[in-house]
C-alpha cells in the first residue's frame, strides 16, 4: 500500500561563503529564508518528504506484556523521550508516579512527538502505592537500579503471557528504597567508563528495547 508524505521539509544553506550555515526546515517556514546564525539570504538545497506513522496493530498477538513505572522523573525531555521510546518498541502503558510531568505538559508533547497520544497511561501520586497495587494483580515487577542485589540487564528475559513492569527512578535519586523492597529483581546497565550511570531516558531505552527484542 502507498504511503502519502506526511509532511514536506526543505534542508537549506546560507548564501555568505563566510557563513555557509546550513539546517533544515519546514517547506512552507517562511522565516527560513533569512540565516538564522548571519541573517544573510539562504538557498533550498533539498526537499524531503515525510512518511506518516505507521498504520498497525499494536497488539500484534506479542505475547509479551510490558509496562513501565516513572518514579518521580523530574525533566520533562526525559519524560517524552521515553514516551517516544514507549511507542517504537511496544510497551503496553505507562505509570507516571509522584512529580513525574504528565503529558499534557508542552515540553513533555515537544519530544513526545504524537507518541503521547499512542501510549495509555495513568498517574499515581505515590509510587509506593502504585507499584503495590501492580503486584497484587500479578505483576512481575523489575526495578532498573544498581543495587547490592541486581544483576546485569542480559540477565533478565520476559515470560510470555506474564505481565511486567519496569521502574525507572528520579535522575539524583533513583528509585524509592520502599518502591525497591517490593520488586522482585533489579537489574542494571554494565558500564565501561568512569560514570556509574547513564541518563535516565538512554537507560529506560536500552532496557525496553532489550527486554522487547531479545524475546522475538
Amino acid at each position: 500500500m502507498n504511503k502519502t508524505p506526511l509532511l514536506s521539509y526543505t534542508f537549506r544553506e546560507c548564501l555568505n561563503p563566510d557563513c555557509m550555515f546550513r539546517f533544515p526546515a519546514p517547506t512552507n517556514l517562511e522565516k527560513a529564508n533569512i540565516c538564522p546564525r548571519c541573517h544573510g539570504q539562504t538557498k533550498i538545497v533539498h526537499t524531503i518528504q515525510l512518511l506518516p506513522d505507521h498504520d498497525k496493530d499494536r497488539e500484534q498477538d506479542n505475547p509479551y506484556h510490558l509496562e513501565m513505572v516513572l518514579d518521580n522523573i523530574r525533566s520533562t525531555f526525559n519524560v517524552g523521550a521515553m514516551f517516544r521510546t514507549a511507542d517504537g518498541a511496544g510497551v503496553k502503558k505507562i505509570h507516571l508516579t509522584g512529580i513525574t510531568p504528565p503529558p499534557e505538559h508542552t515540553k513533555v508533547q515537544k519530544t513526545a512527538l504524537g507518541a503521547e497520544n499512542t501510549i495509555p497511561y495513568h498517574y499515581h501520586p505515590n509510587c509506593v502505592k502504585a507499584v503495590s497495587d501492580l503486584k497484587k494483580q500479578g505483576y512481575y515487577l523489575i526495578a532498573l537500579e544498581k543495587t547490592s542485589t541486581s544483576t546485569p540487564l542480559d540477565s533478565i528475559h520476559l515470560q510470555p503471557h506474564q505481565p511486567t513492569a519496569v521502574v525507572v527512578g528520579n535522575e539524583v535519586a533513583g528509585v524509592d528504597p520502599d518502591v525497591l523492597a517490593l520488586c522482585d529483581a533489579h537489574i542494571h546497565i554494565s558500564m565501561n567508563g568512569l560514570k556509574g550511570s547513564l541518563n535516565v531516558a538512554i537507560a529506560y531505552g536500552i532496557a525496553v528495547y532489550h527486554l522487547l527484542s531479545t524475546q522475538n
